[in-house]
């Protein structure tokens, strides 16, 4: 399995002004199999926005995306999303909200629940089957969305800063979950964050975007074996250029708008 961007580049109307505000701009990524790839950006850059093209939910862009060569032009199962927000179903329990998408597909209620129960072990959550999402943490709530979103199997999971509005200490036990998780299932996933320690810990590669309109800058390849350390030399040191990268954005003179 592999993904491709061609040339992605995205544009919005701004009907105030009458005028195109430029949102992408020629974005070039191979990911493969098994590979988690982390896309850092200043603020408001595009990055959700790249994600959405790659999902299929937006209809109007540039360029191709290709999913083992076939391109993606509406969502499909193939890919799967996760949101920061966990956007779980309040009125459902944890198990209802795991087995959503296969009820979705008509699995029948003693197949889809079987599945689920497996979701719930492989993700240390046992004994929480018939809680309500009020009655769940901050991040056995991610989890849950997490496992509904993998258990349709899909060839590639978009991750949009899933652990962005989780307290530090949980941050950092889910991003060591998201490593045992790929361990176990060697899932390939591309990942939006904002943080660039989360980043350089997680990836196998991180693509740094410009500000508005968003182009790579650069791909950094992290070499270093997992379980990382997130204090080595290495990670310090790519840890400093990245920081460095998106500071130099910051203060550099924005293009005019079109």
């Amino acid at each position: 399995m592999h993904l491709e961007l061609i040339g992605l580049g995205k544009t919005f109307a701004d009907g105030k002004q009458s005028r195109e505000i430029p949102a992408i701009s020629s974005v070039n990524l191979r990911v493969e199999q098994g590979q988690l790839v982390s896309i850092v950006g200043p603020s408001g850059c595009g990055k959700s926005t790249l994600l959405r093209i790659i999902s299929g939910l937006e209809k109007s862009f540039e360029g191709k995306v290709l999913l083992d060569g076939q391109e993606i032009v509406k969502p499909t199962n193939d890919v799967g999303l996760v949101f920061q927000q966990y956007a779980l179903f309040p009125w459902r329990t944890m198990c209802e909200n795991i087995e959503f998408g296969l009820e979705i597909m008509g699995m029948c209620k003693e197949e889809r629940r079987a599945i689920a129960e497996k979701y719930i072990h492989l993700f240390g959550m046992q004994g929480f089957e018939d809680r309500y999402p009020c009655q769940l943490s901050g991040g056995m709530q991610q989890r849950v969305a997490i496992a509904r979103t993998l258990i349709m199997n899909p060839k590639l999971v978009l991750m949009d800063e899933p652990f962005g509005s989780l307290d530090s200490q949980t941050r950092n036990d889910m991003q060591e979950f998201l490593m045992d998780l790929r361990r176990e299932r060697n899932d390939t996933i591309l990942f939006v964050t904002h943080n660039v320690d989360e980043a350089v810990f997680l990836s196998d590669r991180i693509v740094v975007l410009s500000k508005r309109p968003a182009k790579s800058l650069r791909i950094f390849e992290l070499i270093a074996p997992h379980p990382r350390d997130r204090t080595s030399k290495e990670s310090n040191d790519i840890r400093r250029e990245v920081i460095g990268i998106l500071r130099q954005e910051r203060i550099s003179p924005s293009p005019a708008a079109n």
